[in-house]
């Protein structure tokens, strides 16, 4: 099959992109991250030549295990959870650059250990000093690695080298608590050293989204409170809790979604364009829509928040337990699955424009899109043919689908054909598989070559972290200072609760799918 000229450009400006030579350390090497995420991962950087000649991945693990093993299991992992089955002679090239360590998080000699590890990985291949540290391990372990590789002096670069740390979410479980991992974090790490990692920031169509708003004329100029009429911005998820209802009894939906994937999606929908496309501006400009959100206060947590919890019923025709009936989980859980909340940002661009945000578990589809509804014709000359018998013609509507079936699409009115003049709604559509004729890189492919590239654009800042914090804390604190004896409940292939229906009705809007 021939190439596009779309993927021809593609390939040609990935190419550029090739980071010098470095040493890879991932603690929690065995881990489920490592084995679903990070290896498939590197593998295809691998495969498409995106790595640099002289590259070592070097595991870390509590437990003892030779490289011969590590690469074993590594191999089992990516058959398993790789979309496509490796090529043998290439993975053995590969698994060659994957070696493995012990560790132990609160020994000194045990960090001693791995600087000297390292230091021989450095002579044998002659590597450069350049090292990314990746903590693919749970975030009560994260001060320890830390303060460990401070103690060792694995924290500063030498000779012009680079050090670089990967932190995945949660940051904290509250504002205090993000804000004293940052400072803690920040006494042995500078802040251009410290890379916060949202897989969502690294889906081609969240970056996307900028290049749909901030590369096309016909767009930024209506991209404001004049034509649109409200946002909504959706993570719908089809599982269950996947037996981690342990963690999942301590974060809910609010802390897991909300406050990095989709805040984090909401900035970049909301945001204005930077003065240039570097970390620091492009930050910048997330940071001032997060401080520009209107506060929610707690006496209208209730008005402008919905929570839920799904309970048992049909996916796919097949029954699924409730989520009390889930492993690892309370029986008297409150404990949301759902939540749904309505955000306000107070700057010119978008007063009085309501962005509603929402995600759940156990809901008829996976999906997440951001939506933007525009407002409707003033006037209206024409017969809707919609069937909805009130006359109105649909709201032209956006959407911008982030996974799965990536793309865009645009609805608008167009006349029927035949006698009279009736509209009807169409979609014209955009889709990545059917333009391109590629397959859309993995999240984490992108972010970990960024990482090696010293671009941290699509990274969180510490500030970021602290203000989408911020903007939640008064929902958290009235949820924990006025308990609740249940909360509101949805079957598990629904949309979720009737609550969040009423969150938009109230306001004469409706969810995505009873537009």
């Amino acid at each position: 099959m021939n190439k596009t000229k779309n993927e021809v450009k593609a390939t040609d400006t990935d190419k550029s992109r090739i980071p010098g030579p470095c040493i890879m350390v991932i603690f929690g090497a065995t881990g489920d991250l490592t084995k679903r995420k990070l290896i498939p991962a590197l593998y295809d950087l691998y495969a498409q030549k995106m790595l640099p000649e002289k590259f070592k991945i070097l595991g870390v693990t509590r437990g003892e295990l030779s490289d011969k093993d590590f690469r074993q299991r590594m191999k089992d992992a990516h058959d398993e959870f790789s979309n496509g089955k490796e090529n043998a002679d290439q993975w053995d090239t590969f698994s060659e650059q994957l070696h493995c360590g012990p560790i132990d998080y609160d020994s000194r000699d045990s960090f001693e250990n791995l600087k000297k590890t390292l230091q021989k990985i450095e002579d044998d291949y002659t590597i450069p000093g350049n090292h990314l540290f990746y903590l693919a391990i749970p975030p009560s372990a994260y001060l320890s690695v830390v303060q460990q590789l401070g103690a060792v002096g694995l924290n500063k670069p030498v000779n012009g080298d680079w050090t670089r740390i990967i932190i995945e979410k949660p940051i904290g479980y509250d504002l205090e608590s993000a804000k004293e991992l940052n400072y803690k974090v920040g006494e042995v790490f500078a802040e251009d050293q410290v890379y916060r990692i949202d897989h969502f920031l690294g889906k081609e169509t969240v970056q996307n989204l900028l290049a749909f708003r901030f590369a096309n004329g016909i767009f930024e100029p209506i991209w404001n409170r004049h034509y649109i009429d409200h946002v909504q911005i959706t993570a719908g998820e089809t599982v269950g809790v996947e037996g981690r209802g342990g963690y999942y009894e301590r974060s809910g939906a609010l802390r897991d979604m909300i406050q990095n994937h989709l805040l984090q999606v909401f900035a970049h929908t909301a945001m204005e364009a930077p003065v240039r496309f570097d970390a620091d501006a492009f930050r910048d400009e997330k940071v001032k829509v997060f401080e520009s959100v209107k506060p929610i206060s707690r006496e209208e947590v209730d008005t402008v928040v919905v929570r839920a919890q799904y309970t048992r019923g049909k996916m796919n025709g097949k029954e699924v337990p409730g989520y009390k009936e889930e492993e690892g989980v309370d029986k008297n859980s409150l404990t949301e699955t759902y939540a749904a909340l309505k955000l306000h940002i107070n700057n010119w661009r978008w007063a009085g424009v309501p962005f509603y945000l929402r995600t759940g578990k156990r809901l008829p589809k996976r999906v997440s899109e951001v939506i933007l509804v525009f407002k409707r014709i003033p006037h209206q000359i024409f017969q809707s043919d919609t069937g909805m018998g009130d006359g109105e013609i649909d709201a032209n509507l956006l959407a911008l689908r982030l996974q799965p079936d990536e793309g865009i699409s645009l609805r608008f009115g167009a006349k029927v054909p035949g006698q009279g003049m009736k509209i009807k709604p169409v979609t014209m559509k955009f889709d990545y598989e059917s333009t391109f004729n590629t397959k859309l890189a993995d999240a984490y492919e992108r972010l970990i070559l960024d990482a090696m590239l010293g671009d941290a654009a699509l990274f969180a800042r510490y500030d970021g972290v602290e203000e989408s914090w911020r903007i939640l804390m008064p929902v958290l604190e009235a949820w924990q200072n006025a308990p609740v004896k249940e909360l509101p409940i949805y079957e598990a292939g629904s949309w979720g609760p009737v609550e969040a229906e009423e969150l938009m009705r109230r306001d004469g809007c409706w969810w995505r799918e009873c537009l």
